[in-house]
């Protein structure tokens, strides 16, 4: 039997910054909390797909407070590219339904419309993840769009944003 050491295990490491980051934004030093999400994006992303899917959507929050939209839409979709299996994709549909329903009550859907080739470049591998940034840009551009997801949550995300 083989046992396997981590030094001072990444789960600590990282649920250490998670707190950090937690005490941070409640402070309102948003910085600090976006700094510590951020290493906790580069210390899971291989080793612990659950702990970046949830550092994702933190960040996501943090974005969406200092009114970022852009930047929340951008750290979802990088949760969901990333999910490690179906529910954790099916969950980030519903909480990036949530994401794009703040932002279309803010009436800040244009922002979703510009700069957005650097998730184009991310996404350029998944079909279904390309095809659905390219629905989302549409509608919120104000475009009819026609195309059915073959998962619920897809469509019934792209629906938060139409209204």
């Amino acid at each position: 039997m083989v046992i396997r050491y981590e030094p001072l295990n990444r789960k600590e490491r990282i649920a250490r910054l998670f707190r950090e980051a937690i005490e941070a934004e409640n402070r309102k030093d948003l910085e600090t909390a976006k700094k510590k999400l951020d290493e906790i994006l580069h210390e899971s992303m291989e080793e612990e797909p659950e702990l970046y899917f949830e550092a994702c959507f933190r960040l996501a929050e943090i974005f969406l407070q200092e009114d970022n939209y852009r930047g929340a839409v951008k750290c979802a979709l990088r949760a969901i590219r990333n999910a490690p299996n179906d529910d954790l994709f099916r969950l980030g549909f519903k909480r990036l339904g949530d994401v794009l329903a703040i932002i279309k009550d803010s009436g800040r859907e244009l922002e979703l419309t510009e700069n957005m080739d650097s998730l184009r470049v991310l996404l350029k591998d998944d079909e279904l993840l390309s095809s659905f940034l390219e629905a989302l840009v549409k509608t919120a551009k104000g475009e009819e769009v026609s195309v059915e997801f073959p998962v619920k949550e897809m469509n019934e995300a792209l629906k938060a944003l139409k209204g």
